[in-house]
């Protein structure tokens, strides 16, 4: 499917409407019609493509296009996660991911410390140098692109293709905590450490102390967002 042009109308309103149905603004069973949603219905049709494919609504024969339950949604799309991180179920959408990431990342961690190129090693050092320059402002957009560099570059060191996959799942995960403030200012210097343990295990060969630290920095990265939540 060829995806609307950033910026665009149609984006604009895919990204209103996916937003509104994630949050609930737009009821599970809602017919969505030009009229009730003050769009053409050129503009409609072309979004109602894209919502379709991601599973928030439904064409159905005699009734029109319908709004679906959270069941049938594609979950790990990066838009339906970025317009649940944005909405009332904020931190239980965390939660899902962080339980996601424990059951995906520590194993891939493992897996990594057999199967990694020295270039993804390389890599993994450069992305903990640049989460180190940028601790002190870790609430920011430069720490952000270099823990989610860590992240992709661990997923796909894996050498499991449908781990690679789920990097844009976790990508999300680090930029909801950044794009909602949920993120501390300076970062915790027992993370990076933990960055740095599971990127010497990996070029170490070492297993089981990989799979323990990045278990540890997922627990971290959860109990932070629940202790900012809190505050």
């Amino acid at each position: 499917m060829t995806q609307p042009a950033p910026g665009s109308r149609h984006e604009q309103t895919i990204a209103s409407l996916g937003a509104r149905i994630v949050a609930g603004d737009i009821p599970v069973g809602t017919v969505l019609t030009p009229e009730s949603l003050g769009s053409s219905r050129t503009v409609l049709r072309e979004s109602i493509r894209v919502l379709e494919s991601l599973g928030l609504v439904q064409a159905r024969r005699r009734r029109g296009t319908i709004v679906t339950p959270s069941s049938a949604w594609q979950a790990l799309d990066p838009r339906v996660l970025a317009w649940r991180l944005a909405g009332p179920d904020r931190l239980t959408a965390l939660g899902d991911l962080s339980e996601l990431r424990l059951a995906v990342e520590p194993v891939a961690a493992r897996l990594a410390s057999a199967r990694a190129t020295p270039a993804q090693c390389g890599e993994l050092t450069a992305a903990i140098v640049g989460m180190a320059a940028t601790q002190r402002s870790a609430d920011h957009d430069e720490y952000l692109a270099h823990d989610r560099d860590f992240h992709r570059i661990l997923l796909e060191a894996s050498g499991n293709p449908t781990f690679a996959a789920l990097s844009g799942a976790v990508a999300e995960a680090l930029n909801g905590r950044t794009a909602h403030d949920l993120m501390p200012h300076n970062a915790n210097p027992e993370a990076i450490r933990l960055h740095e343990e599971v990127a010497a295990a990996v070029r170490g060969g070492d297993a089981a102390a990989a799979e323990a630290a990045m278990r540890a920095i997922v627990e971290e990265a959860d109990a932070a967002v629940q202790r900012v939540a809190r505050a």
